[in-house]
């Protein structure tokens, strides 16, 4: 069975090991073991809540409970954009207009991106990474969904509107068309070093360094422009399910590699608006189908998909997926029915 559950600083080899896997360009998990243990306490903390809102990042790892190998990541951040900027390029239209009597009146529309600190105090959802041989019977569904039951638990700590950022195009030779044609050419470093930058948590160097006057997107490369607005292909399953949750493109893309940001109402997201509290039945007999579920409280969340049934006066479990939430009979339950 899989379960999701807090991180903390005893996953520390596992987190690694998540980060080395990951591959470039996700920039939320460097393989820098400073950055990594701090997130790991800062996890700690968040879920603890012993941190100020603005500091809190809710890691959450995806265990094996046969093997207790933990195949997988996701997190919350509940609050960007407070303490470092949140710097994208938006997505712009500049109308140019020209009239005169003798070449009469022409206009010319210029695609543009726009360097932007938008989103302040918005939550975050990210750092969506499954070891691929993981990547099988809805475990990337119950990765995704955990961050939204996650949520739901508490919903007074997050923010009314909630974003998800996504790694952008790369090509075969695992470079960004986008930085090496256009980003580059204003930070004077390579992507990777950028990237670790990044993901260590300094974000004033992007905010000092990108350029902040608009970047037609005719003047570009066309593989540059190409990959504006578009998912790596390892994305795509990640950019579908936060498509069903109800998140949709809003015209920012990543300063690095132009992926896209994606957003919704924190209440309008599907997961947290069908989530129910119910009362668990655990017994040795259970016939249904499967169910997302989770604890109802954020310092002992977790979450798993088991197959449930919902009854007259609750949900019946098995003695397994009991153990793996750490409930017992008669606890409340979230569940989506």
């Amino acid at each position: 069975m899989l379960v999701v559950r807090p991180a903390g600083p005893a996953d520390f080899e596992a987190l690694m090991g998540l980060a080395k896997a990951s591959g470039p360009g996700f920039t939320s998990l460097p393989e820098h073991e400073p950055t990594l243990r701090k997130r790991l306490d800062i996890s700690q903390g968040s879920f603890g809540e012993t941190l100020p809102l603005e500091d809190r990042w809710y890691v959450l790892m995806m265990q094996d409970t046969d093997t207790d190998q933990v195949v997988g990541l996701a997190g919350v951040k509940a609050a960007v954009g407070l303490k470092r900027p949140f710097a994208s390029f938006r997505r712009m239209t500049f109308s140019h207009y020209h009239v005169s009597e003798e070449a009469g009146s022409h206009r010319n529309d210029q695609p543009a991106l726009v360097f932007v600190n938008e989103c302040r105090g918005w939550s975050e959802v990210g750092s969506l990474f499954l070891k691929p041989e993981a990547r099988v019977g809805g475990a990337g569904a119950l990765l995704a969904r955990s961050r939204y039951l996650l949520i739901g638990t508490r919903p007074d700590l997050f923010n009314n509107m909630v974003l998800a950022e996504l790694r952008g195009r790369f090509d075969a030779d695992g470079k960004s068309p986008f930085w090496e044609h256009v980003t580059s050419k204003f930070f004077g470093m390579d992507f990777d070093s950028a990237d670790e930058l990044s993901g260590k948590g300094d974000g004033q160097f992007i905010f000092d360094l990108a350029p902040h006057h608009p970047l037609y997107e005719s003047l570009m490369h066309k593989d540059a422009q190409a990959a504006i607005g578009q998912v790596f292909e390892e994305g795509k399953p990640a950019k579908k399910l936060l498509e069903r949750e109800g998140f949709q493109a809003n015209g920012l893309v990543d300063v690095f590699d132009a992926g896209p940001t994606m957003a919704c109402q924190r209440d309008a997201i599907r997961t947290v608006r069908e989530a129910r509290v119910t009362r668990a039945i655990v017994t040795d007999d259970v016939e249904g189908d499967p169910h997302l579920l989770s604890t109802t409280d954020l310092a002992g969340f977790r979450a798993t998909r088991a197959i449930a049934e919902p009854v007259e006066g609750g949900i019946e479990i098995s003695r397994e997926t009991a153990d793996a939430l750490h409930i017992k009979d008669g606890d409340p339950v979230r569940a989506i029915l």
